[in-house]
């Protein structure tokens, strides 16, 4: 069984990674987690959305350069 980590994507990222690496974790296409997302973004107005993208951030880390090959 292969040993998954939720990281920060380094090649599949349009800001800091985050939705990249979400992507890649559960296996879903990014695009559609990117419109998922800017679409709570909206509907939340904004700070919430923003807050916890800033949190995830902070608290994911980014993806170790060994796995880049």
């Amino acid at each position: 069984m292969e040993n998954k980590r939720l990281h920060r994507s380094r090649k599949n990222k349009v800001f800091a990674g985050i939705i990249g690496g979400l992507a890649e974790y559960f296996g879903a296409d990014a695009v559609f987690l990117r419109v998922i997302a800017v679409v709570l973004l909206v509907l939340t107005g904004f700070f919430p959305m923003t807050l916890f993208y800033f949190i995830a951030y902070l608290l994911i880390a980014e993806e170790p350069e060994s796995s880049l090959a």
